[in-house]
């Protein structure tokens, strides 16, 4: 950290710049506090105190003849409520990458009663809602925001946008406004509304169809299809299509030793129905 002390300001570079104005170059001196500036003698148009670690805008002397305030690259979060007290004659201030966040923020830049040129650029603060028609109505004299031309259009917009000061006020309070749970819905549950609706367990009939489909299977593409459908929990579309009456039928016609049979045959135990099933095709002979 470096003072900004009366014998920096002296040493520093000073000249006429190129609109022929006499300026101050204070950049990148790691300077944290504005301190010292009566030292200046209000010699100065122009003061450039960019590349800094420069947190609030305040503590200037009088400085009648400055006009043209560069202070971009800090960390400024606060200006000095009274600052156009101080500084009559500012026209133009850069403040291009700093922290101010909130549209109050900026409201003590009403006091320069001759500022027309702002930039406030990559600052959070641009990206509130309503940002530039707020500016442009708080700081009536403004001709240029953000390098961009204020227009007369965007001047009855504004106007008319904060025509009371309610308006005002809520926009401040909904600049201020940061997330808190609860304000928005949850993440989780929004997306859980989007997901595929969870199909149904087959019922445990459903299940002993399946296991019946198994057993009389023809092919090794069927069997592997059936045994899908079972550990997945998923009905086949073409047994869903047999009507309740001929499911309960063929429910019926498996006794318990069928059931038992195919449950041992999913264990890997041997079949012991073969002899006893005439009339079906003979089942899959296990390699």
């Amino acid at each position: 950290m470096v003072r900004l002390t009366a014998e920096l300001i002296w040493k520093s570079p000073h000249f006429f710049n190129a609109v022929r104005e006499r300026e101050l170059d204070l950049r990148g001196n790691k300077i944290s506090v504005i301190e010292n500036l009566g030292a200046t003698e209000d010699q100065f148009d122009t003061i450039d105190l960019s590349e800094n670690d420069i947190v609030r805008l305040e503590n200037f002397p009088h400085l009648n003849r400055l006009g043209t305030l560069l202070i971009n690259k800090n960390r400024i979060t606060r200006i000095n409520p009274n600052i156009g007290e101080f500084l009559p004659k500012l026209h133009t201030l850069v403040l291009t990458n700093n922290k101010l966040v909130n549209l109050v923020e900026i409201d003590p830049l009403a006091s320069l009663p001759k500022l027309q040129f702002l930039s406030l650029l990559d600052n959070n603060i641009t990206k509130k809602p309503n940002y530039r028609l707020y500016v442009i109505n708080k700081l009536k004299l403004l001709r240029v925001l953000d390098f961009k031309k204020v227009k007369n259009k965007e001047r009855m917009e504004a106007s008319n946008l904060f025509a009371s000061k309610e308006v005002e006020e809520e926009a401040k309070k909904e600049s201020t406004k940061t997330f808190t749970p609860g304000e928005v819905p949850n993440v989780p549950e929004v997306a859980e509304e989007h997901q595929t609706p969870k199909v149904a367990a087959p019922t445990p009939e459903q299940i002993i169809a399946i296991k019946a489909a198994i057993v009389n299977s023809q092919t090794l593409e069927e069997v592997a299809r059936l045994e899908k459908a079972l550990k997945s929990g998923q009905l086949p579309a073409d047994l869903k299509t047999l009507d309740e009456d001929t499911g309960a039928n063929v429910v019926k016609q498996k006794d318990e030793n069928m059931v038992s049979n195919i449950q041992n045959e999913a264990d890997g135990k041997p079949n012991d129905m073969e002899e006893q099933r005439n009339d079906e095709p003979a089942p899959m002979e296990q390699e």
